[in-house]
């Protein structure tokens, strides 16, 4: 696969998404972040701003998201948007990866959970660096298996946690030296 023709969609917040904003130039692949009237981004590199009409085509019964992610979400302006925007990008990402905390109950913590819901949901490969246990793991035959994952698709999602930790970063240069070689 040439890194040229491959493409990282994601949010441009901080932490995670940044991180892997930053590795995708690092290395040359095209990036694209999705993003919404009056949100703050961390990285301004070819955001696509969505209207209220583009952010509708995502949008989700807060009572269907609590149910998948196992918690309880309630009816917020911004929370609806922000996965409204996950929505966005995992449905232009084949591959689906994200660094965080996969949780007993095999969700994963936050907002980056939906981007995680989503990709099971559309039977999209998907693999989390979980922080938590410093190793990452794939989403395969129904539960999650230890993995080293490459990128092996021409677009990519990605999510993650605001609270990147440096094994969390280093996990996604990683990835992308095991995908593409040295940048």
């Amino acid at each position: 696969m040439e890194k040229e023709k491959c493409t990282l969609y994601s949010g441009g917040l901080r932490g995670a998404e940044s991180a892997f904003g930053e590795a995708a130039e690092k290395w040359g692949l095209n990036e694209v972040n999705f993003s919404f009237d009056g949100q703050a981004l961390n990285r301004d590199k070819n955001v696509v701003v969505l209207s209220d009409e583009e952010l509708e085509r995502g949008d989700i019964s807060m009572e269907l998201a609590s149910k998948m992610m196992n918690r309880n979400y309630y009816e917020k302006k911004k929370l609806r948007k922000v996965l409204q925007t996950i929505f966005h990008f995992v449905n232009k990402g084949h591959q689906v990866l994200v660094v965080g905390a996969i949780l007993e109950d095999n969700t994963v913590k936050g907002g980056t959970g939906w981007a995680v819901e989503l990709a099971k949901l559309f039977n999209r490969p998907v693999s989390v660096f979980d922080q938590n246990r410093n190793q990452w793991f794939s989403w395969k035959s129904g539960q999650w298996q230890e993995d080293s994952p490459r990128i092996q698709h021409e677009t990519i999602a990605a999510s993650g946690t605001r609270n990147l930790s440096e094994e969390g970063k280093k996990a996604i240069e990683q990835l992308f030296v095991d995908s593409f070689g040295p940048a």
